[in-house]
């Protein structure tokens, strides 16, 4: 099974990319796991947040198959505890799946036709994050989750 996290745009922010850069060198030691950023919709500026939302989309739905199960990230998903999420992911992962797409949208959120396609909506925390920080958060979390998978101390409970 393949980890995936779609981003849409770029990590501006030099020490979030070099946080999320530390968690993938870490989670690479459970799983294979891979990034996909996708590229940013041109002159958002000059555009509605409906029309960017359904550029995004566009993006997002040419990127994952019909046999990824996709998981969104979002406030309005399921939340866990640490246990509860690798409770979660071992199940996720025993589904004949080839890979999990977990999916940090733009700025605007998603588009129905991508929360349409969602296997799994999840949220992080009641609290709003920006979409650039949600990617390091996600990426230690799940870091965190693999290593209570494996039985390694990361993780204090």
């Amino acid at each position: 099974m393949r980890l995936v996290l779609l981003l849409t745009g770029k990590t501006d922010k030099v020490w979030i990319r070099e946080g999320i850069a530390e968690y993938e060198k870490r989670i690479g030691k459970y799983a294979r796991f891979e990034i996909i950023t996708l590229p940013e919709v041109k002159n958002p500026g000059n555009r509605s947040s409906d029309k960017v939302i359904a550029k995004e989309a566009e993006k997002i739905l040419s990127t994952v198959r019909s046999d990824d199960q996709v998981v969104l990230l979002d406030d309005k998903g399921r939340s866990y505890s640490t246990a509860e999420m690798a409770s979660w992911l071992i199940t996720a992962m025993s589904l004949p799946k080839k890979r999990i797409v977990f999916v940090v949208g733009g700025p605007w959120g998603f588009d129905p036709s991508v929360r349409a396609r969602a296997d799994h909506i999840l949220s992080l925390s009641k609290l709003t994050f920006s979409h650039q920080v949600v990617r390091l958060l996600f990426a230690e979390q799940l870091y965190r989750v693999l290593s209570v998978i494996n039985g390694d101390p990361y993780h204090h409970e």
